[in-house]
């Protein structure tokens, strides 16, 4: 007996067209004398109909704040629109950074080479910047428990850093737009 994987409107994955698609109908295979399906097809709008093993459920990720830090890292991309020779005056010659923000080698920020041509030292900040972000997010979390383990304790200076840092961890972690 079959019962059913997945829900109508639902998203999945199918696996030998390699696409995503929503469950339009759910499919039962009956037989005679049976009181449930035999098996369960579903219809995807790709022409035919697919069984369970043919389709993936869609993986709802949450942030989860104790996972481990990320390491984000700069590298250095060579600078394929000018020779070495003709940027003399950047900090790294021949080269611009790259943040790279996950795992895999080739993933994360970039900047047009034109906007590093114009002020390279700029643009080597901001990277170093946007590397050391998790690093920057991690410390104004801890200011901020802190400042509520704290209470009353602590002087106003801090307070009002701990203020700010709680802002700007909440326009980190909530703005959508």
């Amino acid at each position: 007996m079959a019962k059913a994987q997945f829900h109508k409107n639902q998203r999945v994955y199918v696996k030998p067209v390699g696409t995503w698609a929503l469950v339009e109908r759910v499919v039962p295979q009956w037989t005679k004398g049976l009181d449930e399906p035999l098996r369960i097809f579903y219809d995807v709008g790709l022409g035919r109909e697919f069984s369970a093993e043919e389709l993936q459920a869609e993986q709802a990720v949450a942030p989860d704040a104790n996972d481990a830090p990320e390491n984000w890292r700069i590298t250095r991309a060579r600078n394929k629109w000018q020779p070495a020779e003709d940027c003399a005056r950047h900090p790294v010659p021949g080269t611009f950074p790259v943040v790279i923000t996950g795992e895999a080698e080739w993933g994360g920020w970039r900047v047009p080479g034109a906007e590093y041509d114009l002020n390279p030292e700029r643009i080597e900040r901001q990277a170093r910047l946007i590397a050391n972000a998790p690093q920057l997010e991690s410390f104004a979390q801890e200011l901020v428990e802190w400042a509520r383990k704290s209470g009353e304790d602590m002087p106003d200076a801090l307070m009002q850093l701990a203020h700010q840092a709680q802002d700007l961890l909440t326009r980190v972690n909530d703005d959508v737009g």
